[in-house]
């Protein structure tokens, strides 16, 4: 299968110049739904004449439906949003919300869905459950190395579409909410204000880390992979996907350039595979981040992947032209040119009959008649002279390859019936080749399941706790009121736990609790295979369940035939009540209410099957980098570190070391005590305090002060300073 080279388009003019440059494909975002809210994107009109666009050049379009919706979203617009464009032929729709994807299935069941860089796709069990609900196409994880790649590749039928240039997140893709809880614009709704490219000073234990100017911890280099097509391409990837949806035109044209000239060059000859100095200056050129990186195609994470000192080193088409010779030379032969589709052409002049102009194109084939042929009065039409005027297609798609003129002597038109003859030939071609690509109107069908059922309050309520230290979850033991207890995977040690893991086990259902192992908040391939047996084990000590907070760790349960043993936390998104569905599916045994929605919005859910957080210092990133390792180098132990911003504010950070990834909390935790009696109303099936940094003392306190609140209805005076999160506030 030839790979497919896939670029950005963030307006049409920058779709023209991919297309000019060699790109197969654009994916693009129209006025929603798109994970680039703050991109120029496209109107309606523009999409639909993008898509004849594209489809005339031999070329595919896809969409981008890549954020969390809400409900009235969902239901009220998404299928009045795609409808046009499906209707016009589009290609696919790249999705993020599992809720999206399963009504985009039912409504339109011919349209093929890709699954977004957004869904964390960290793994092949992942891929393959996406495969079965019906994804023809995966966007793993940026995070991915080659091997795991090659492990999707080899496990699933999917297409694999691949990152090779552009920016990278610092969190893993679709598990970020540092912009939504800091300054409420959601990355997951397409609104990212960035805060990972701001300064940032790294302390532990009160001692700063890093080199002088090591002020942007969280801010990676953009990635450059050209001279790893190879070996991504070897690895199962058919489509290369190019970053930019925010960037100009001459970014996207240039770029796209480059890699399709080497594109070429690997599938034409792979022995003589060698990427020049000078386009690799040529990349440089258009745009860098203090330099680039290849991604983590080979690396697990580093500080040589990172950006680290002053952002405004930053050189290409945003901050200042460095070459402009090279943007001169991108403007002419790709934004100023259009791409042509060869045709060939037959034209019959003949007084007394009319004008007949035959033109074709691949298996399409019109002709067109117009009277008004005339003899010559004075100097007859030459053969060159109706050559030139029919070859001037320059406001069409199309150019002649071949055309052929048959014509009497002495005889004359004038030059517009000439012009308007090729005008309409070439307008009843473009018809004719775009037909083939429209659909009907399909009809709009409900859901496949019952409704989701009504939010009803109702008198009680249970308190859960979640522990990630031995310290915290011996607290929690001890505690009567909480009705379940969730530890942290690492909270045992390696060496016993079998017995420790069973012991906490004992003592909870002793106490009438149920205990559940909270599964990591990244997982990558193959890492929880170790666990397979351990899982099975504490089942039979009487182990009540998983928290699951990624699509490979549900998947992993799920083919070990323990997904009824799952509960989703707020990481596996349910916005909307069509994600609800697609888990109770699934089976699971709860989820967890978004941390986006706020009260309003919660009210209008069927909460009886949720658990609602309503104490703990949210994650807002997870991700495969370590600031530890970044600032200091890795010592191989899990660490706490902290990350001070301009304002003082701290953010405390866990390596999480086992499973290499790090998880950054917010400055302050989330603390609904004040709102107890307004949470109650929205009758959730539970209530959580998630623990992550406190001491055992805090841990004990903060339990009991909300035990009173929940409980009792006895809201004391704390003392601490909370955030409601979007309790209160509607997140853009």
């Amino acid at each position: 299968m030839k790979a497919e080279l896939l670029a950005p388009a963030g307006s049409y003019e920058a779709l023209t110049a991919a297309l000019s440059a060699g790109a197969d494909a654009v994916y693009l975002g129209g006025a929603a739904f798109g994970a680039r809210a703050y991109a120029k994107n496209l109107t309606e009109d523009e999409i639909l004449r993008a898509i004849d666009f594209v489809h005339l050049h031999g070329k595919k379009l896809y969409l981008t439906v890549n954020t969390l919706l809400k409900e009235e979203e969902l239901e009220e617009q998404l299928y009045g949003y795609l409808l046009p464009y499906y209707r016009q032929g589009l290609d696919a729709v790249i999705v993020q919300d599992l809720g999206a994807m399963r009504a985009i299935r039912r409504w339109f069941p011919d349209l093929a869905i890709h699954a977004s860089t957004q869904m964390t796709v960290t793994g092949s069990a992942a891929a393959r459950m996406l495969e079965r609900e019906g994804a023809v196409r995966v966007v793993p994880a940026r995070e991915l190395s080659l091997a795991e790649i090659r492990r999707i590749h080899r496990t699933t039928g999917l297409e694999i579409e691949c990152f090779v240039h552009g920016a990278l997140c610092y969190c893993y893709s679709g598990q970020c909410l540092m912009s939504s809880l800091i300054g409420g614009r959601s990355g997951n709704r397409g609104r990212c204000a960035q805060p990972c490219r701001l300064p940032y000073e790294v302390y532990e234990k009160g001692k700063r880390l890093g080199e002088p100017g090591d002020d942007y911890p969280l801010s990676p280099k953009d990635m450059c992979t050209v001279e790893l097509l190879p070996e991504i391409l070897k690895a199962g990837v058919t489509s290369l996907k190019i970053e930019g949806r925010m960037k100009k035109p001459e970014y996207t044209a240039g770029v796209v350039s480059v890699y399709r000239k080497y594109l070429d060059l690997y599938e034409e000859n792979p022995g003589r595979y060698r990427v020049l100095s000078e386009d690799l200056k040529k990349l440089y050129d258009i745009y860098n981040r203090d330099g680039f990186n290849q991604s983590y195609y080979k690396v697990r994470n580093g500080r040589e992947m990172m950006a680290l000192k002053n952002e405004k080193q930053i050189v290409g088409s945003r901050r200042g032209r460095r070459n402009e010779q090279l943007f001169y030379e991108i403007q002419k032969n790709y934004l100023e040119t259009q791409p042509k589709e060869p045709v060939s052409g037959c034209l019959t002049l003949c007084k007394g009959t009319p004008a007949v102009l035959t033109v074709y194109a691949g298996d399409a084939c019109v002709t067109v008649e117009k009277e008004g042929i005339q003899k010559a009065v004075k100097q007859p039409l030459t053969e060159e002279r109706v050559r030139a005027q029919m070859e001037k297609t320059g406001n069409t798609p199309f150019v002649f390859e071949q055309l052929d003129i048959y014509m009497e002597e002495d005889l004359f038109v004038p030059m517009q019936f000439l012009s308007e003859l090729r005008r309409e030939a070439m307008e009843r071609l473009e018809q004719e080749l775009v037909l083939p690509f429209r659909r009907p109107e399909p009809k709009k069908t409900g859901p496949e399941t019952a409704a989701v059922r009504k939010t009803v309050p109702f008198g009680g309520i249970k308190v859960t706790a979640l522990a990630e230290t031995g310290n915290q979850l011996r607290t929690l033991l001890r505690v009567p009121e909480l009705s379940a207890v969730y530890a942290d995977l690492l909270c045992f040690s390696r060496e016993y736990y079998l017995e420790e893991a069973a012991a906490a086990i004992s003592q909870a259902r002793a106490g009438g609790k149920e205990f559940w192992l909270a599964l990591p908040h990244a997982v990558r391939e193959g890492q929880l295979n170790g666990w397979r047996e351990t899982f099975r084990e504490l089942v039979r000590e009487g182990l009540d369940g998983f928290l699951v907070r990624n699509l490979e760790s549900f998947a992993f349960l799920q083919e070990a035939g323990l997904a009824d043993r799952a509960a989703a936390d707020y990481s596996l998104y349910t916005m909307n009540r069509e994600a609800q569905r697609f888990w109770e599916e699934q089976g699971i045994a709860r989820d967890t209410v978004p941390l986006e929605l706020n009260q309003y919005e919660l009210a209008g859910r069927d909460n009886s099957r949720s658990e609602m957080i309503v104490y703990g210092y949210l994650p807002m990133m997870v991700s495969a980098q370590c600031v530890k390792k970044t600032m200091d180098g890795c010592t191989g132990k899990n660490a706490l570190v902290t990350l001070k911003d301009r304002y003082g504010n701290d953010f405390s950070v866990k390596c999480y070391c086992e499973f290499c990834y790090n998880v950054i909390y917010n400055t302050l935790p989330l603390g609904l005590l004040k709102e107890a009696e307004a949470v109650k109303k929205l009758a959730p099936g539970s209530v959580r305090l998630s623990f992550s940094v406190e001491n055992a003392a805090e841990t004990e306190q903060i339990t009991e002060q909300f035990l009173q609140a929940y409980l009792h209805d006895n809201v004391q005076e704390t003392g601490r300073n909370y955030t409601k999160g979007h309790f209160r506030r509607k997140v853009e």
